[in-house]
């Protein structure tokens, strides 16, 4: 690891408060559930290439430590598909909240091959593997683009720039309640030191 890199959890520990206080949105939304001491919170869009490699060590992190991960959907407007299977997920999620993680873990699986015009095939496959159900039109009333829109939204307010934003996030009143995730081969150790500190 460079000292660039050693130095950086420290200086964005400092400006933390500076963060929160600044932008009230971030304090707001950059914790775990209620009842949970740490979490992740993930800012992700389904098409983006670095989201489908974080996928896989944010599902594992979860896992391992039996921490909630909390998942806000960022499509970015230079991806074509990206809002559509947000809109997607949402419906499956809304069906079983498994459901809805396996969606998206399946879409990211099948990525490279999945276009505007045939994402609707990979739903349709997915919705029959699952024996699950997937109305022709998914969002009529346009409820479900509304959340999603809602999470993008929010994560302008929060300041999110880039796909995917990772945060380790505790339910401390003091000190660094949340950090990025800029080295994700450093996650499981940042995990560690939130739930030590």
């Amino acid at each position: 690891m460079t000292r660039k890199y050693a130095l950086f959890p420290l200086a964005l520990m400092l400006l933390v408060p500076f963060v929160v206080a600044q932008n009230p949105a971030a304090a707001g939304i950059l914790r775990p559930p209620k009842g949970a001491q740490v979490g992740l919170v993930v800012f992700e869009d389904l098409e983006c290439p670095e989201c489908r490699r974080a996928a896989p060590l944010v599902l594992s992190a979860g896992k391992t430590y039996k921490i909630p991960v909390v998942r806000y959907d960022f499509p970015l407007p230079m991806h074509p598909w990206s809002f559509d299977a947000a809109v997607i997920a949402r419906y499956f999620t809304n069906q079983n909240q498994q459901l809805g993680v396996d969606f998206r873990e399946y879409i990211f699986e099948n990525q490279p091959n999945i276009t505007k015009d045939n994402l609707r095939g990979f739903a349709d496959r997915f919705a029959a593997a699952h024996k699950a159900d997937l109305p022709f039109v998914v969002d009529p009333q346009g409820k479900l683009a509304a959340q999603v829109t809602a999470d993008r939204d929010l994560g302008v307010r929060v300041g999110i720039d880039h796909t995917p934003t990772i945060y380790v996030v505790s339910n401390k009143t003091s000190g660094t309640p949340f950090i990025e995730v800029k080295d994700r081969n450093q996650l499981f150790q940042m995990i560690d030191s939130m739930k030590r500190d």
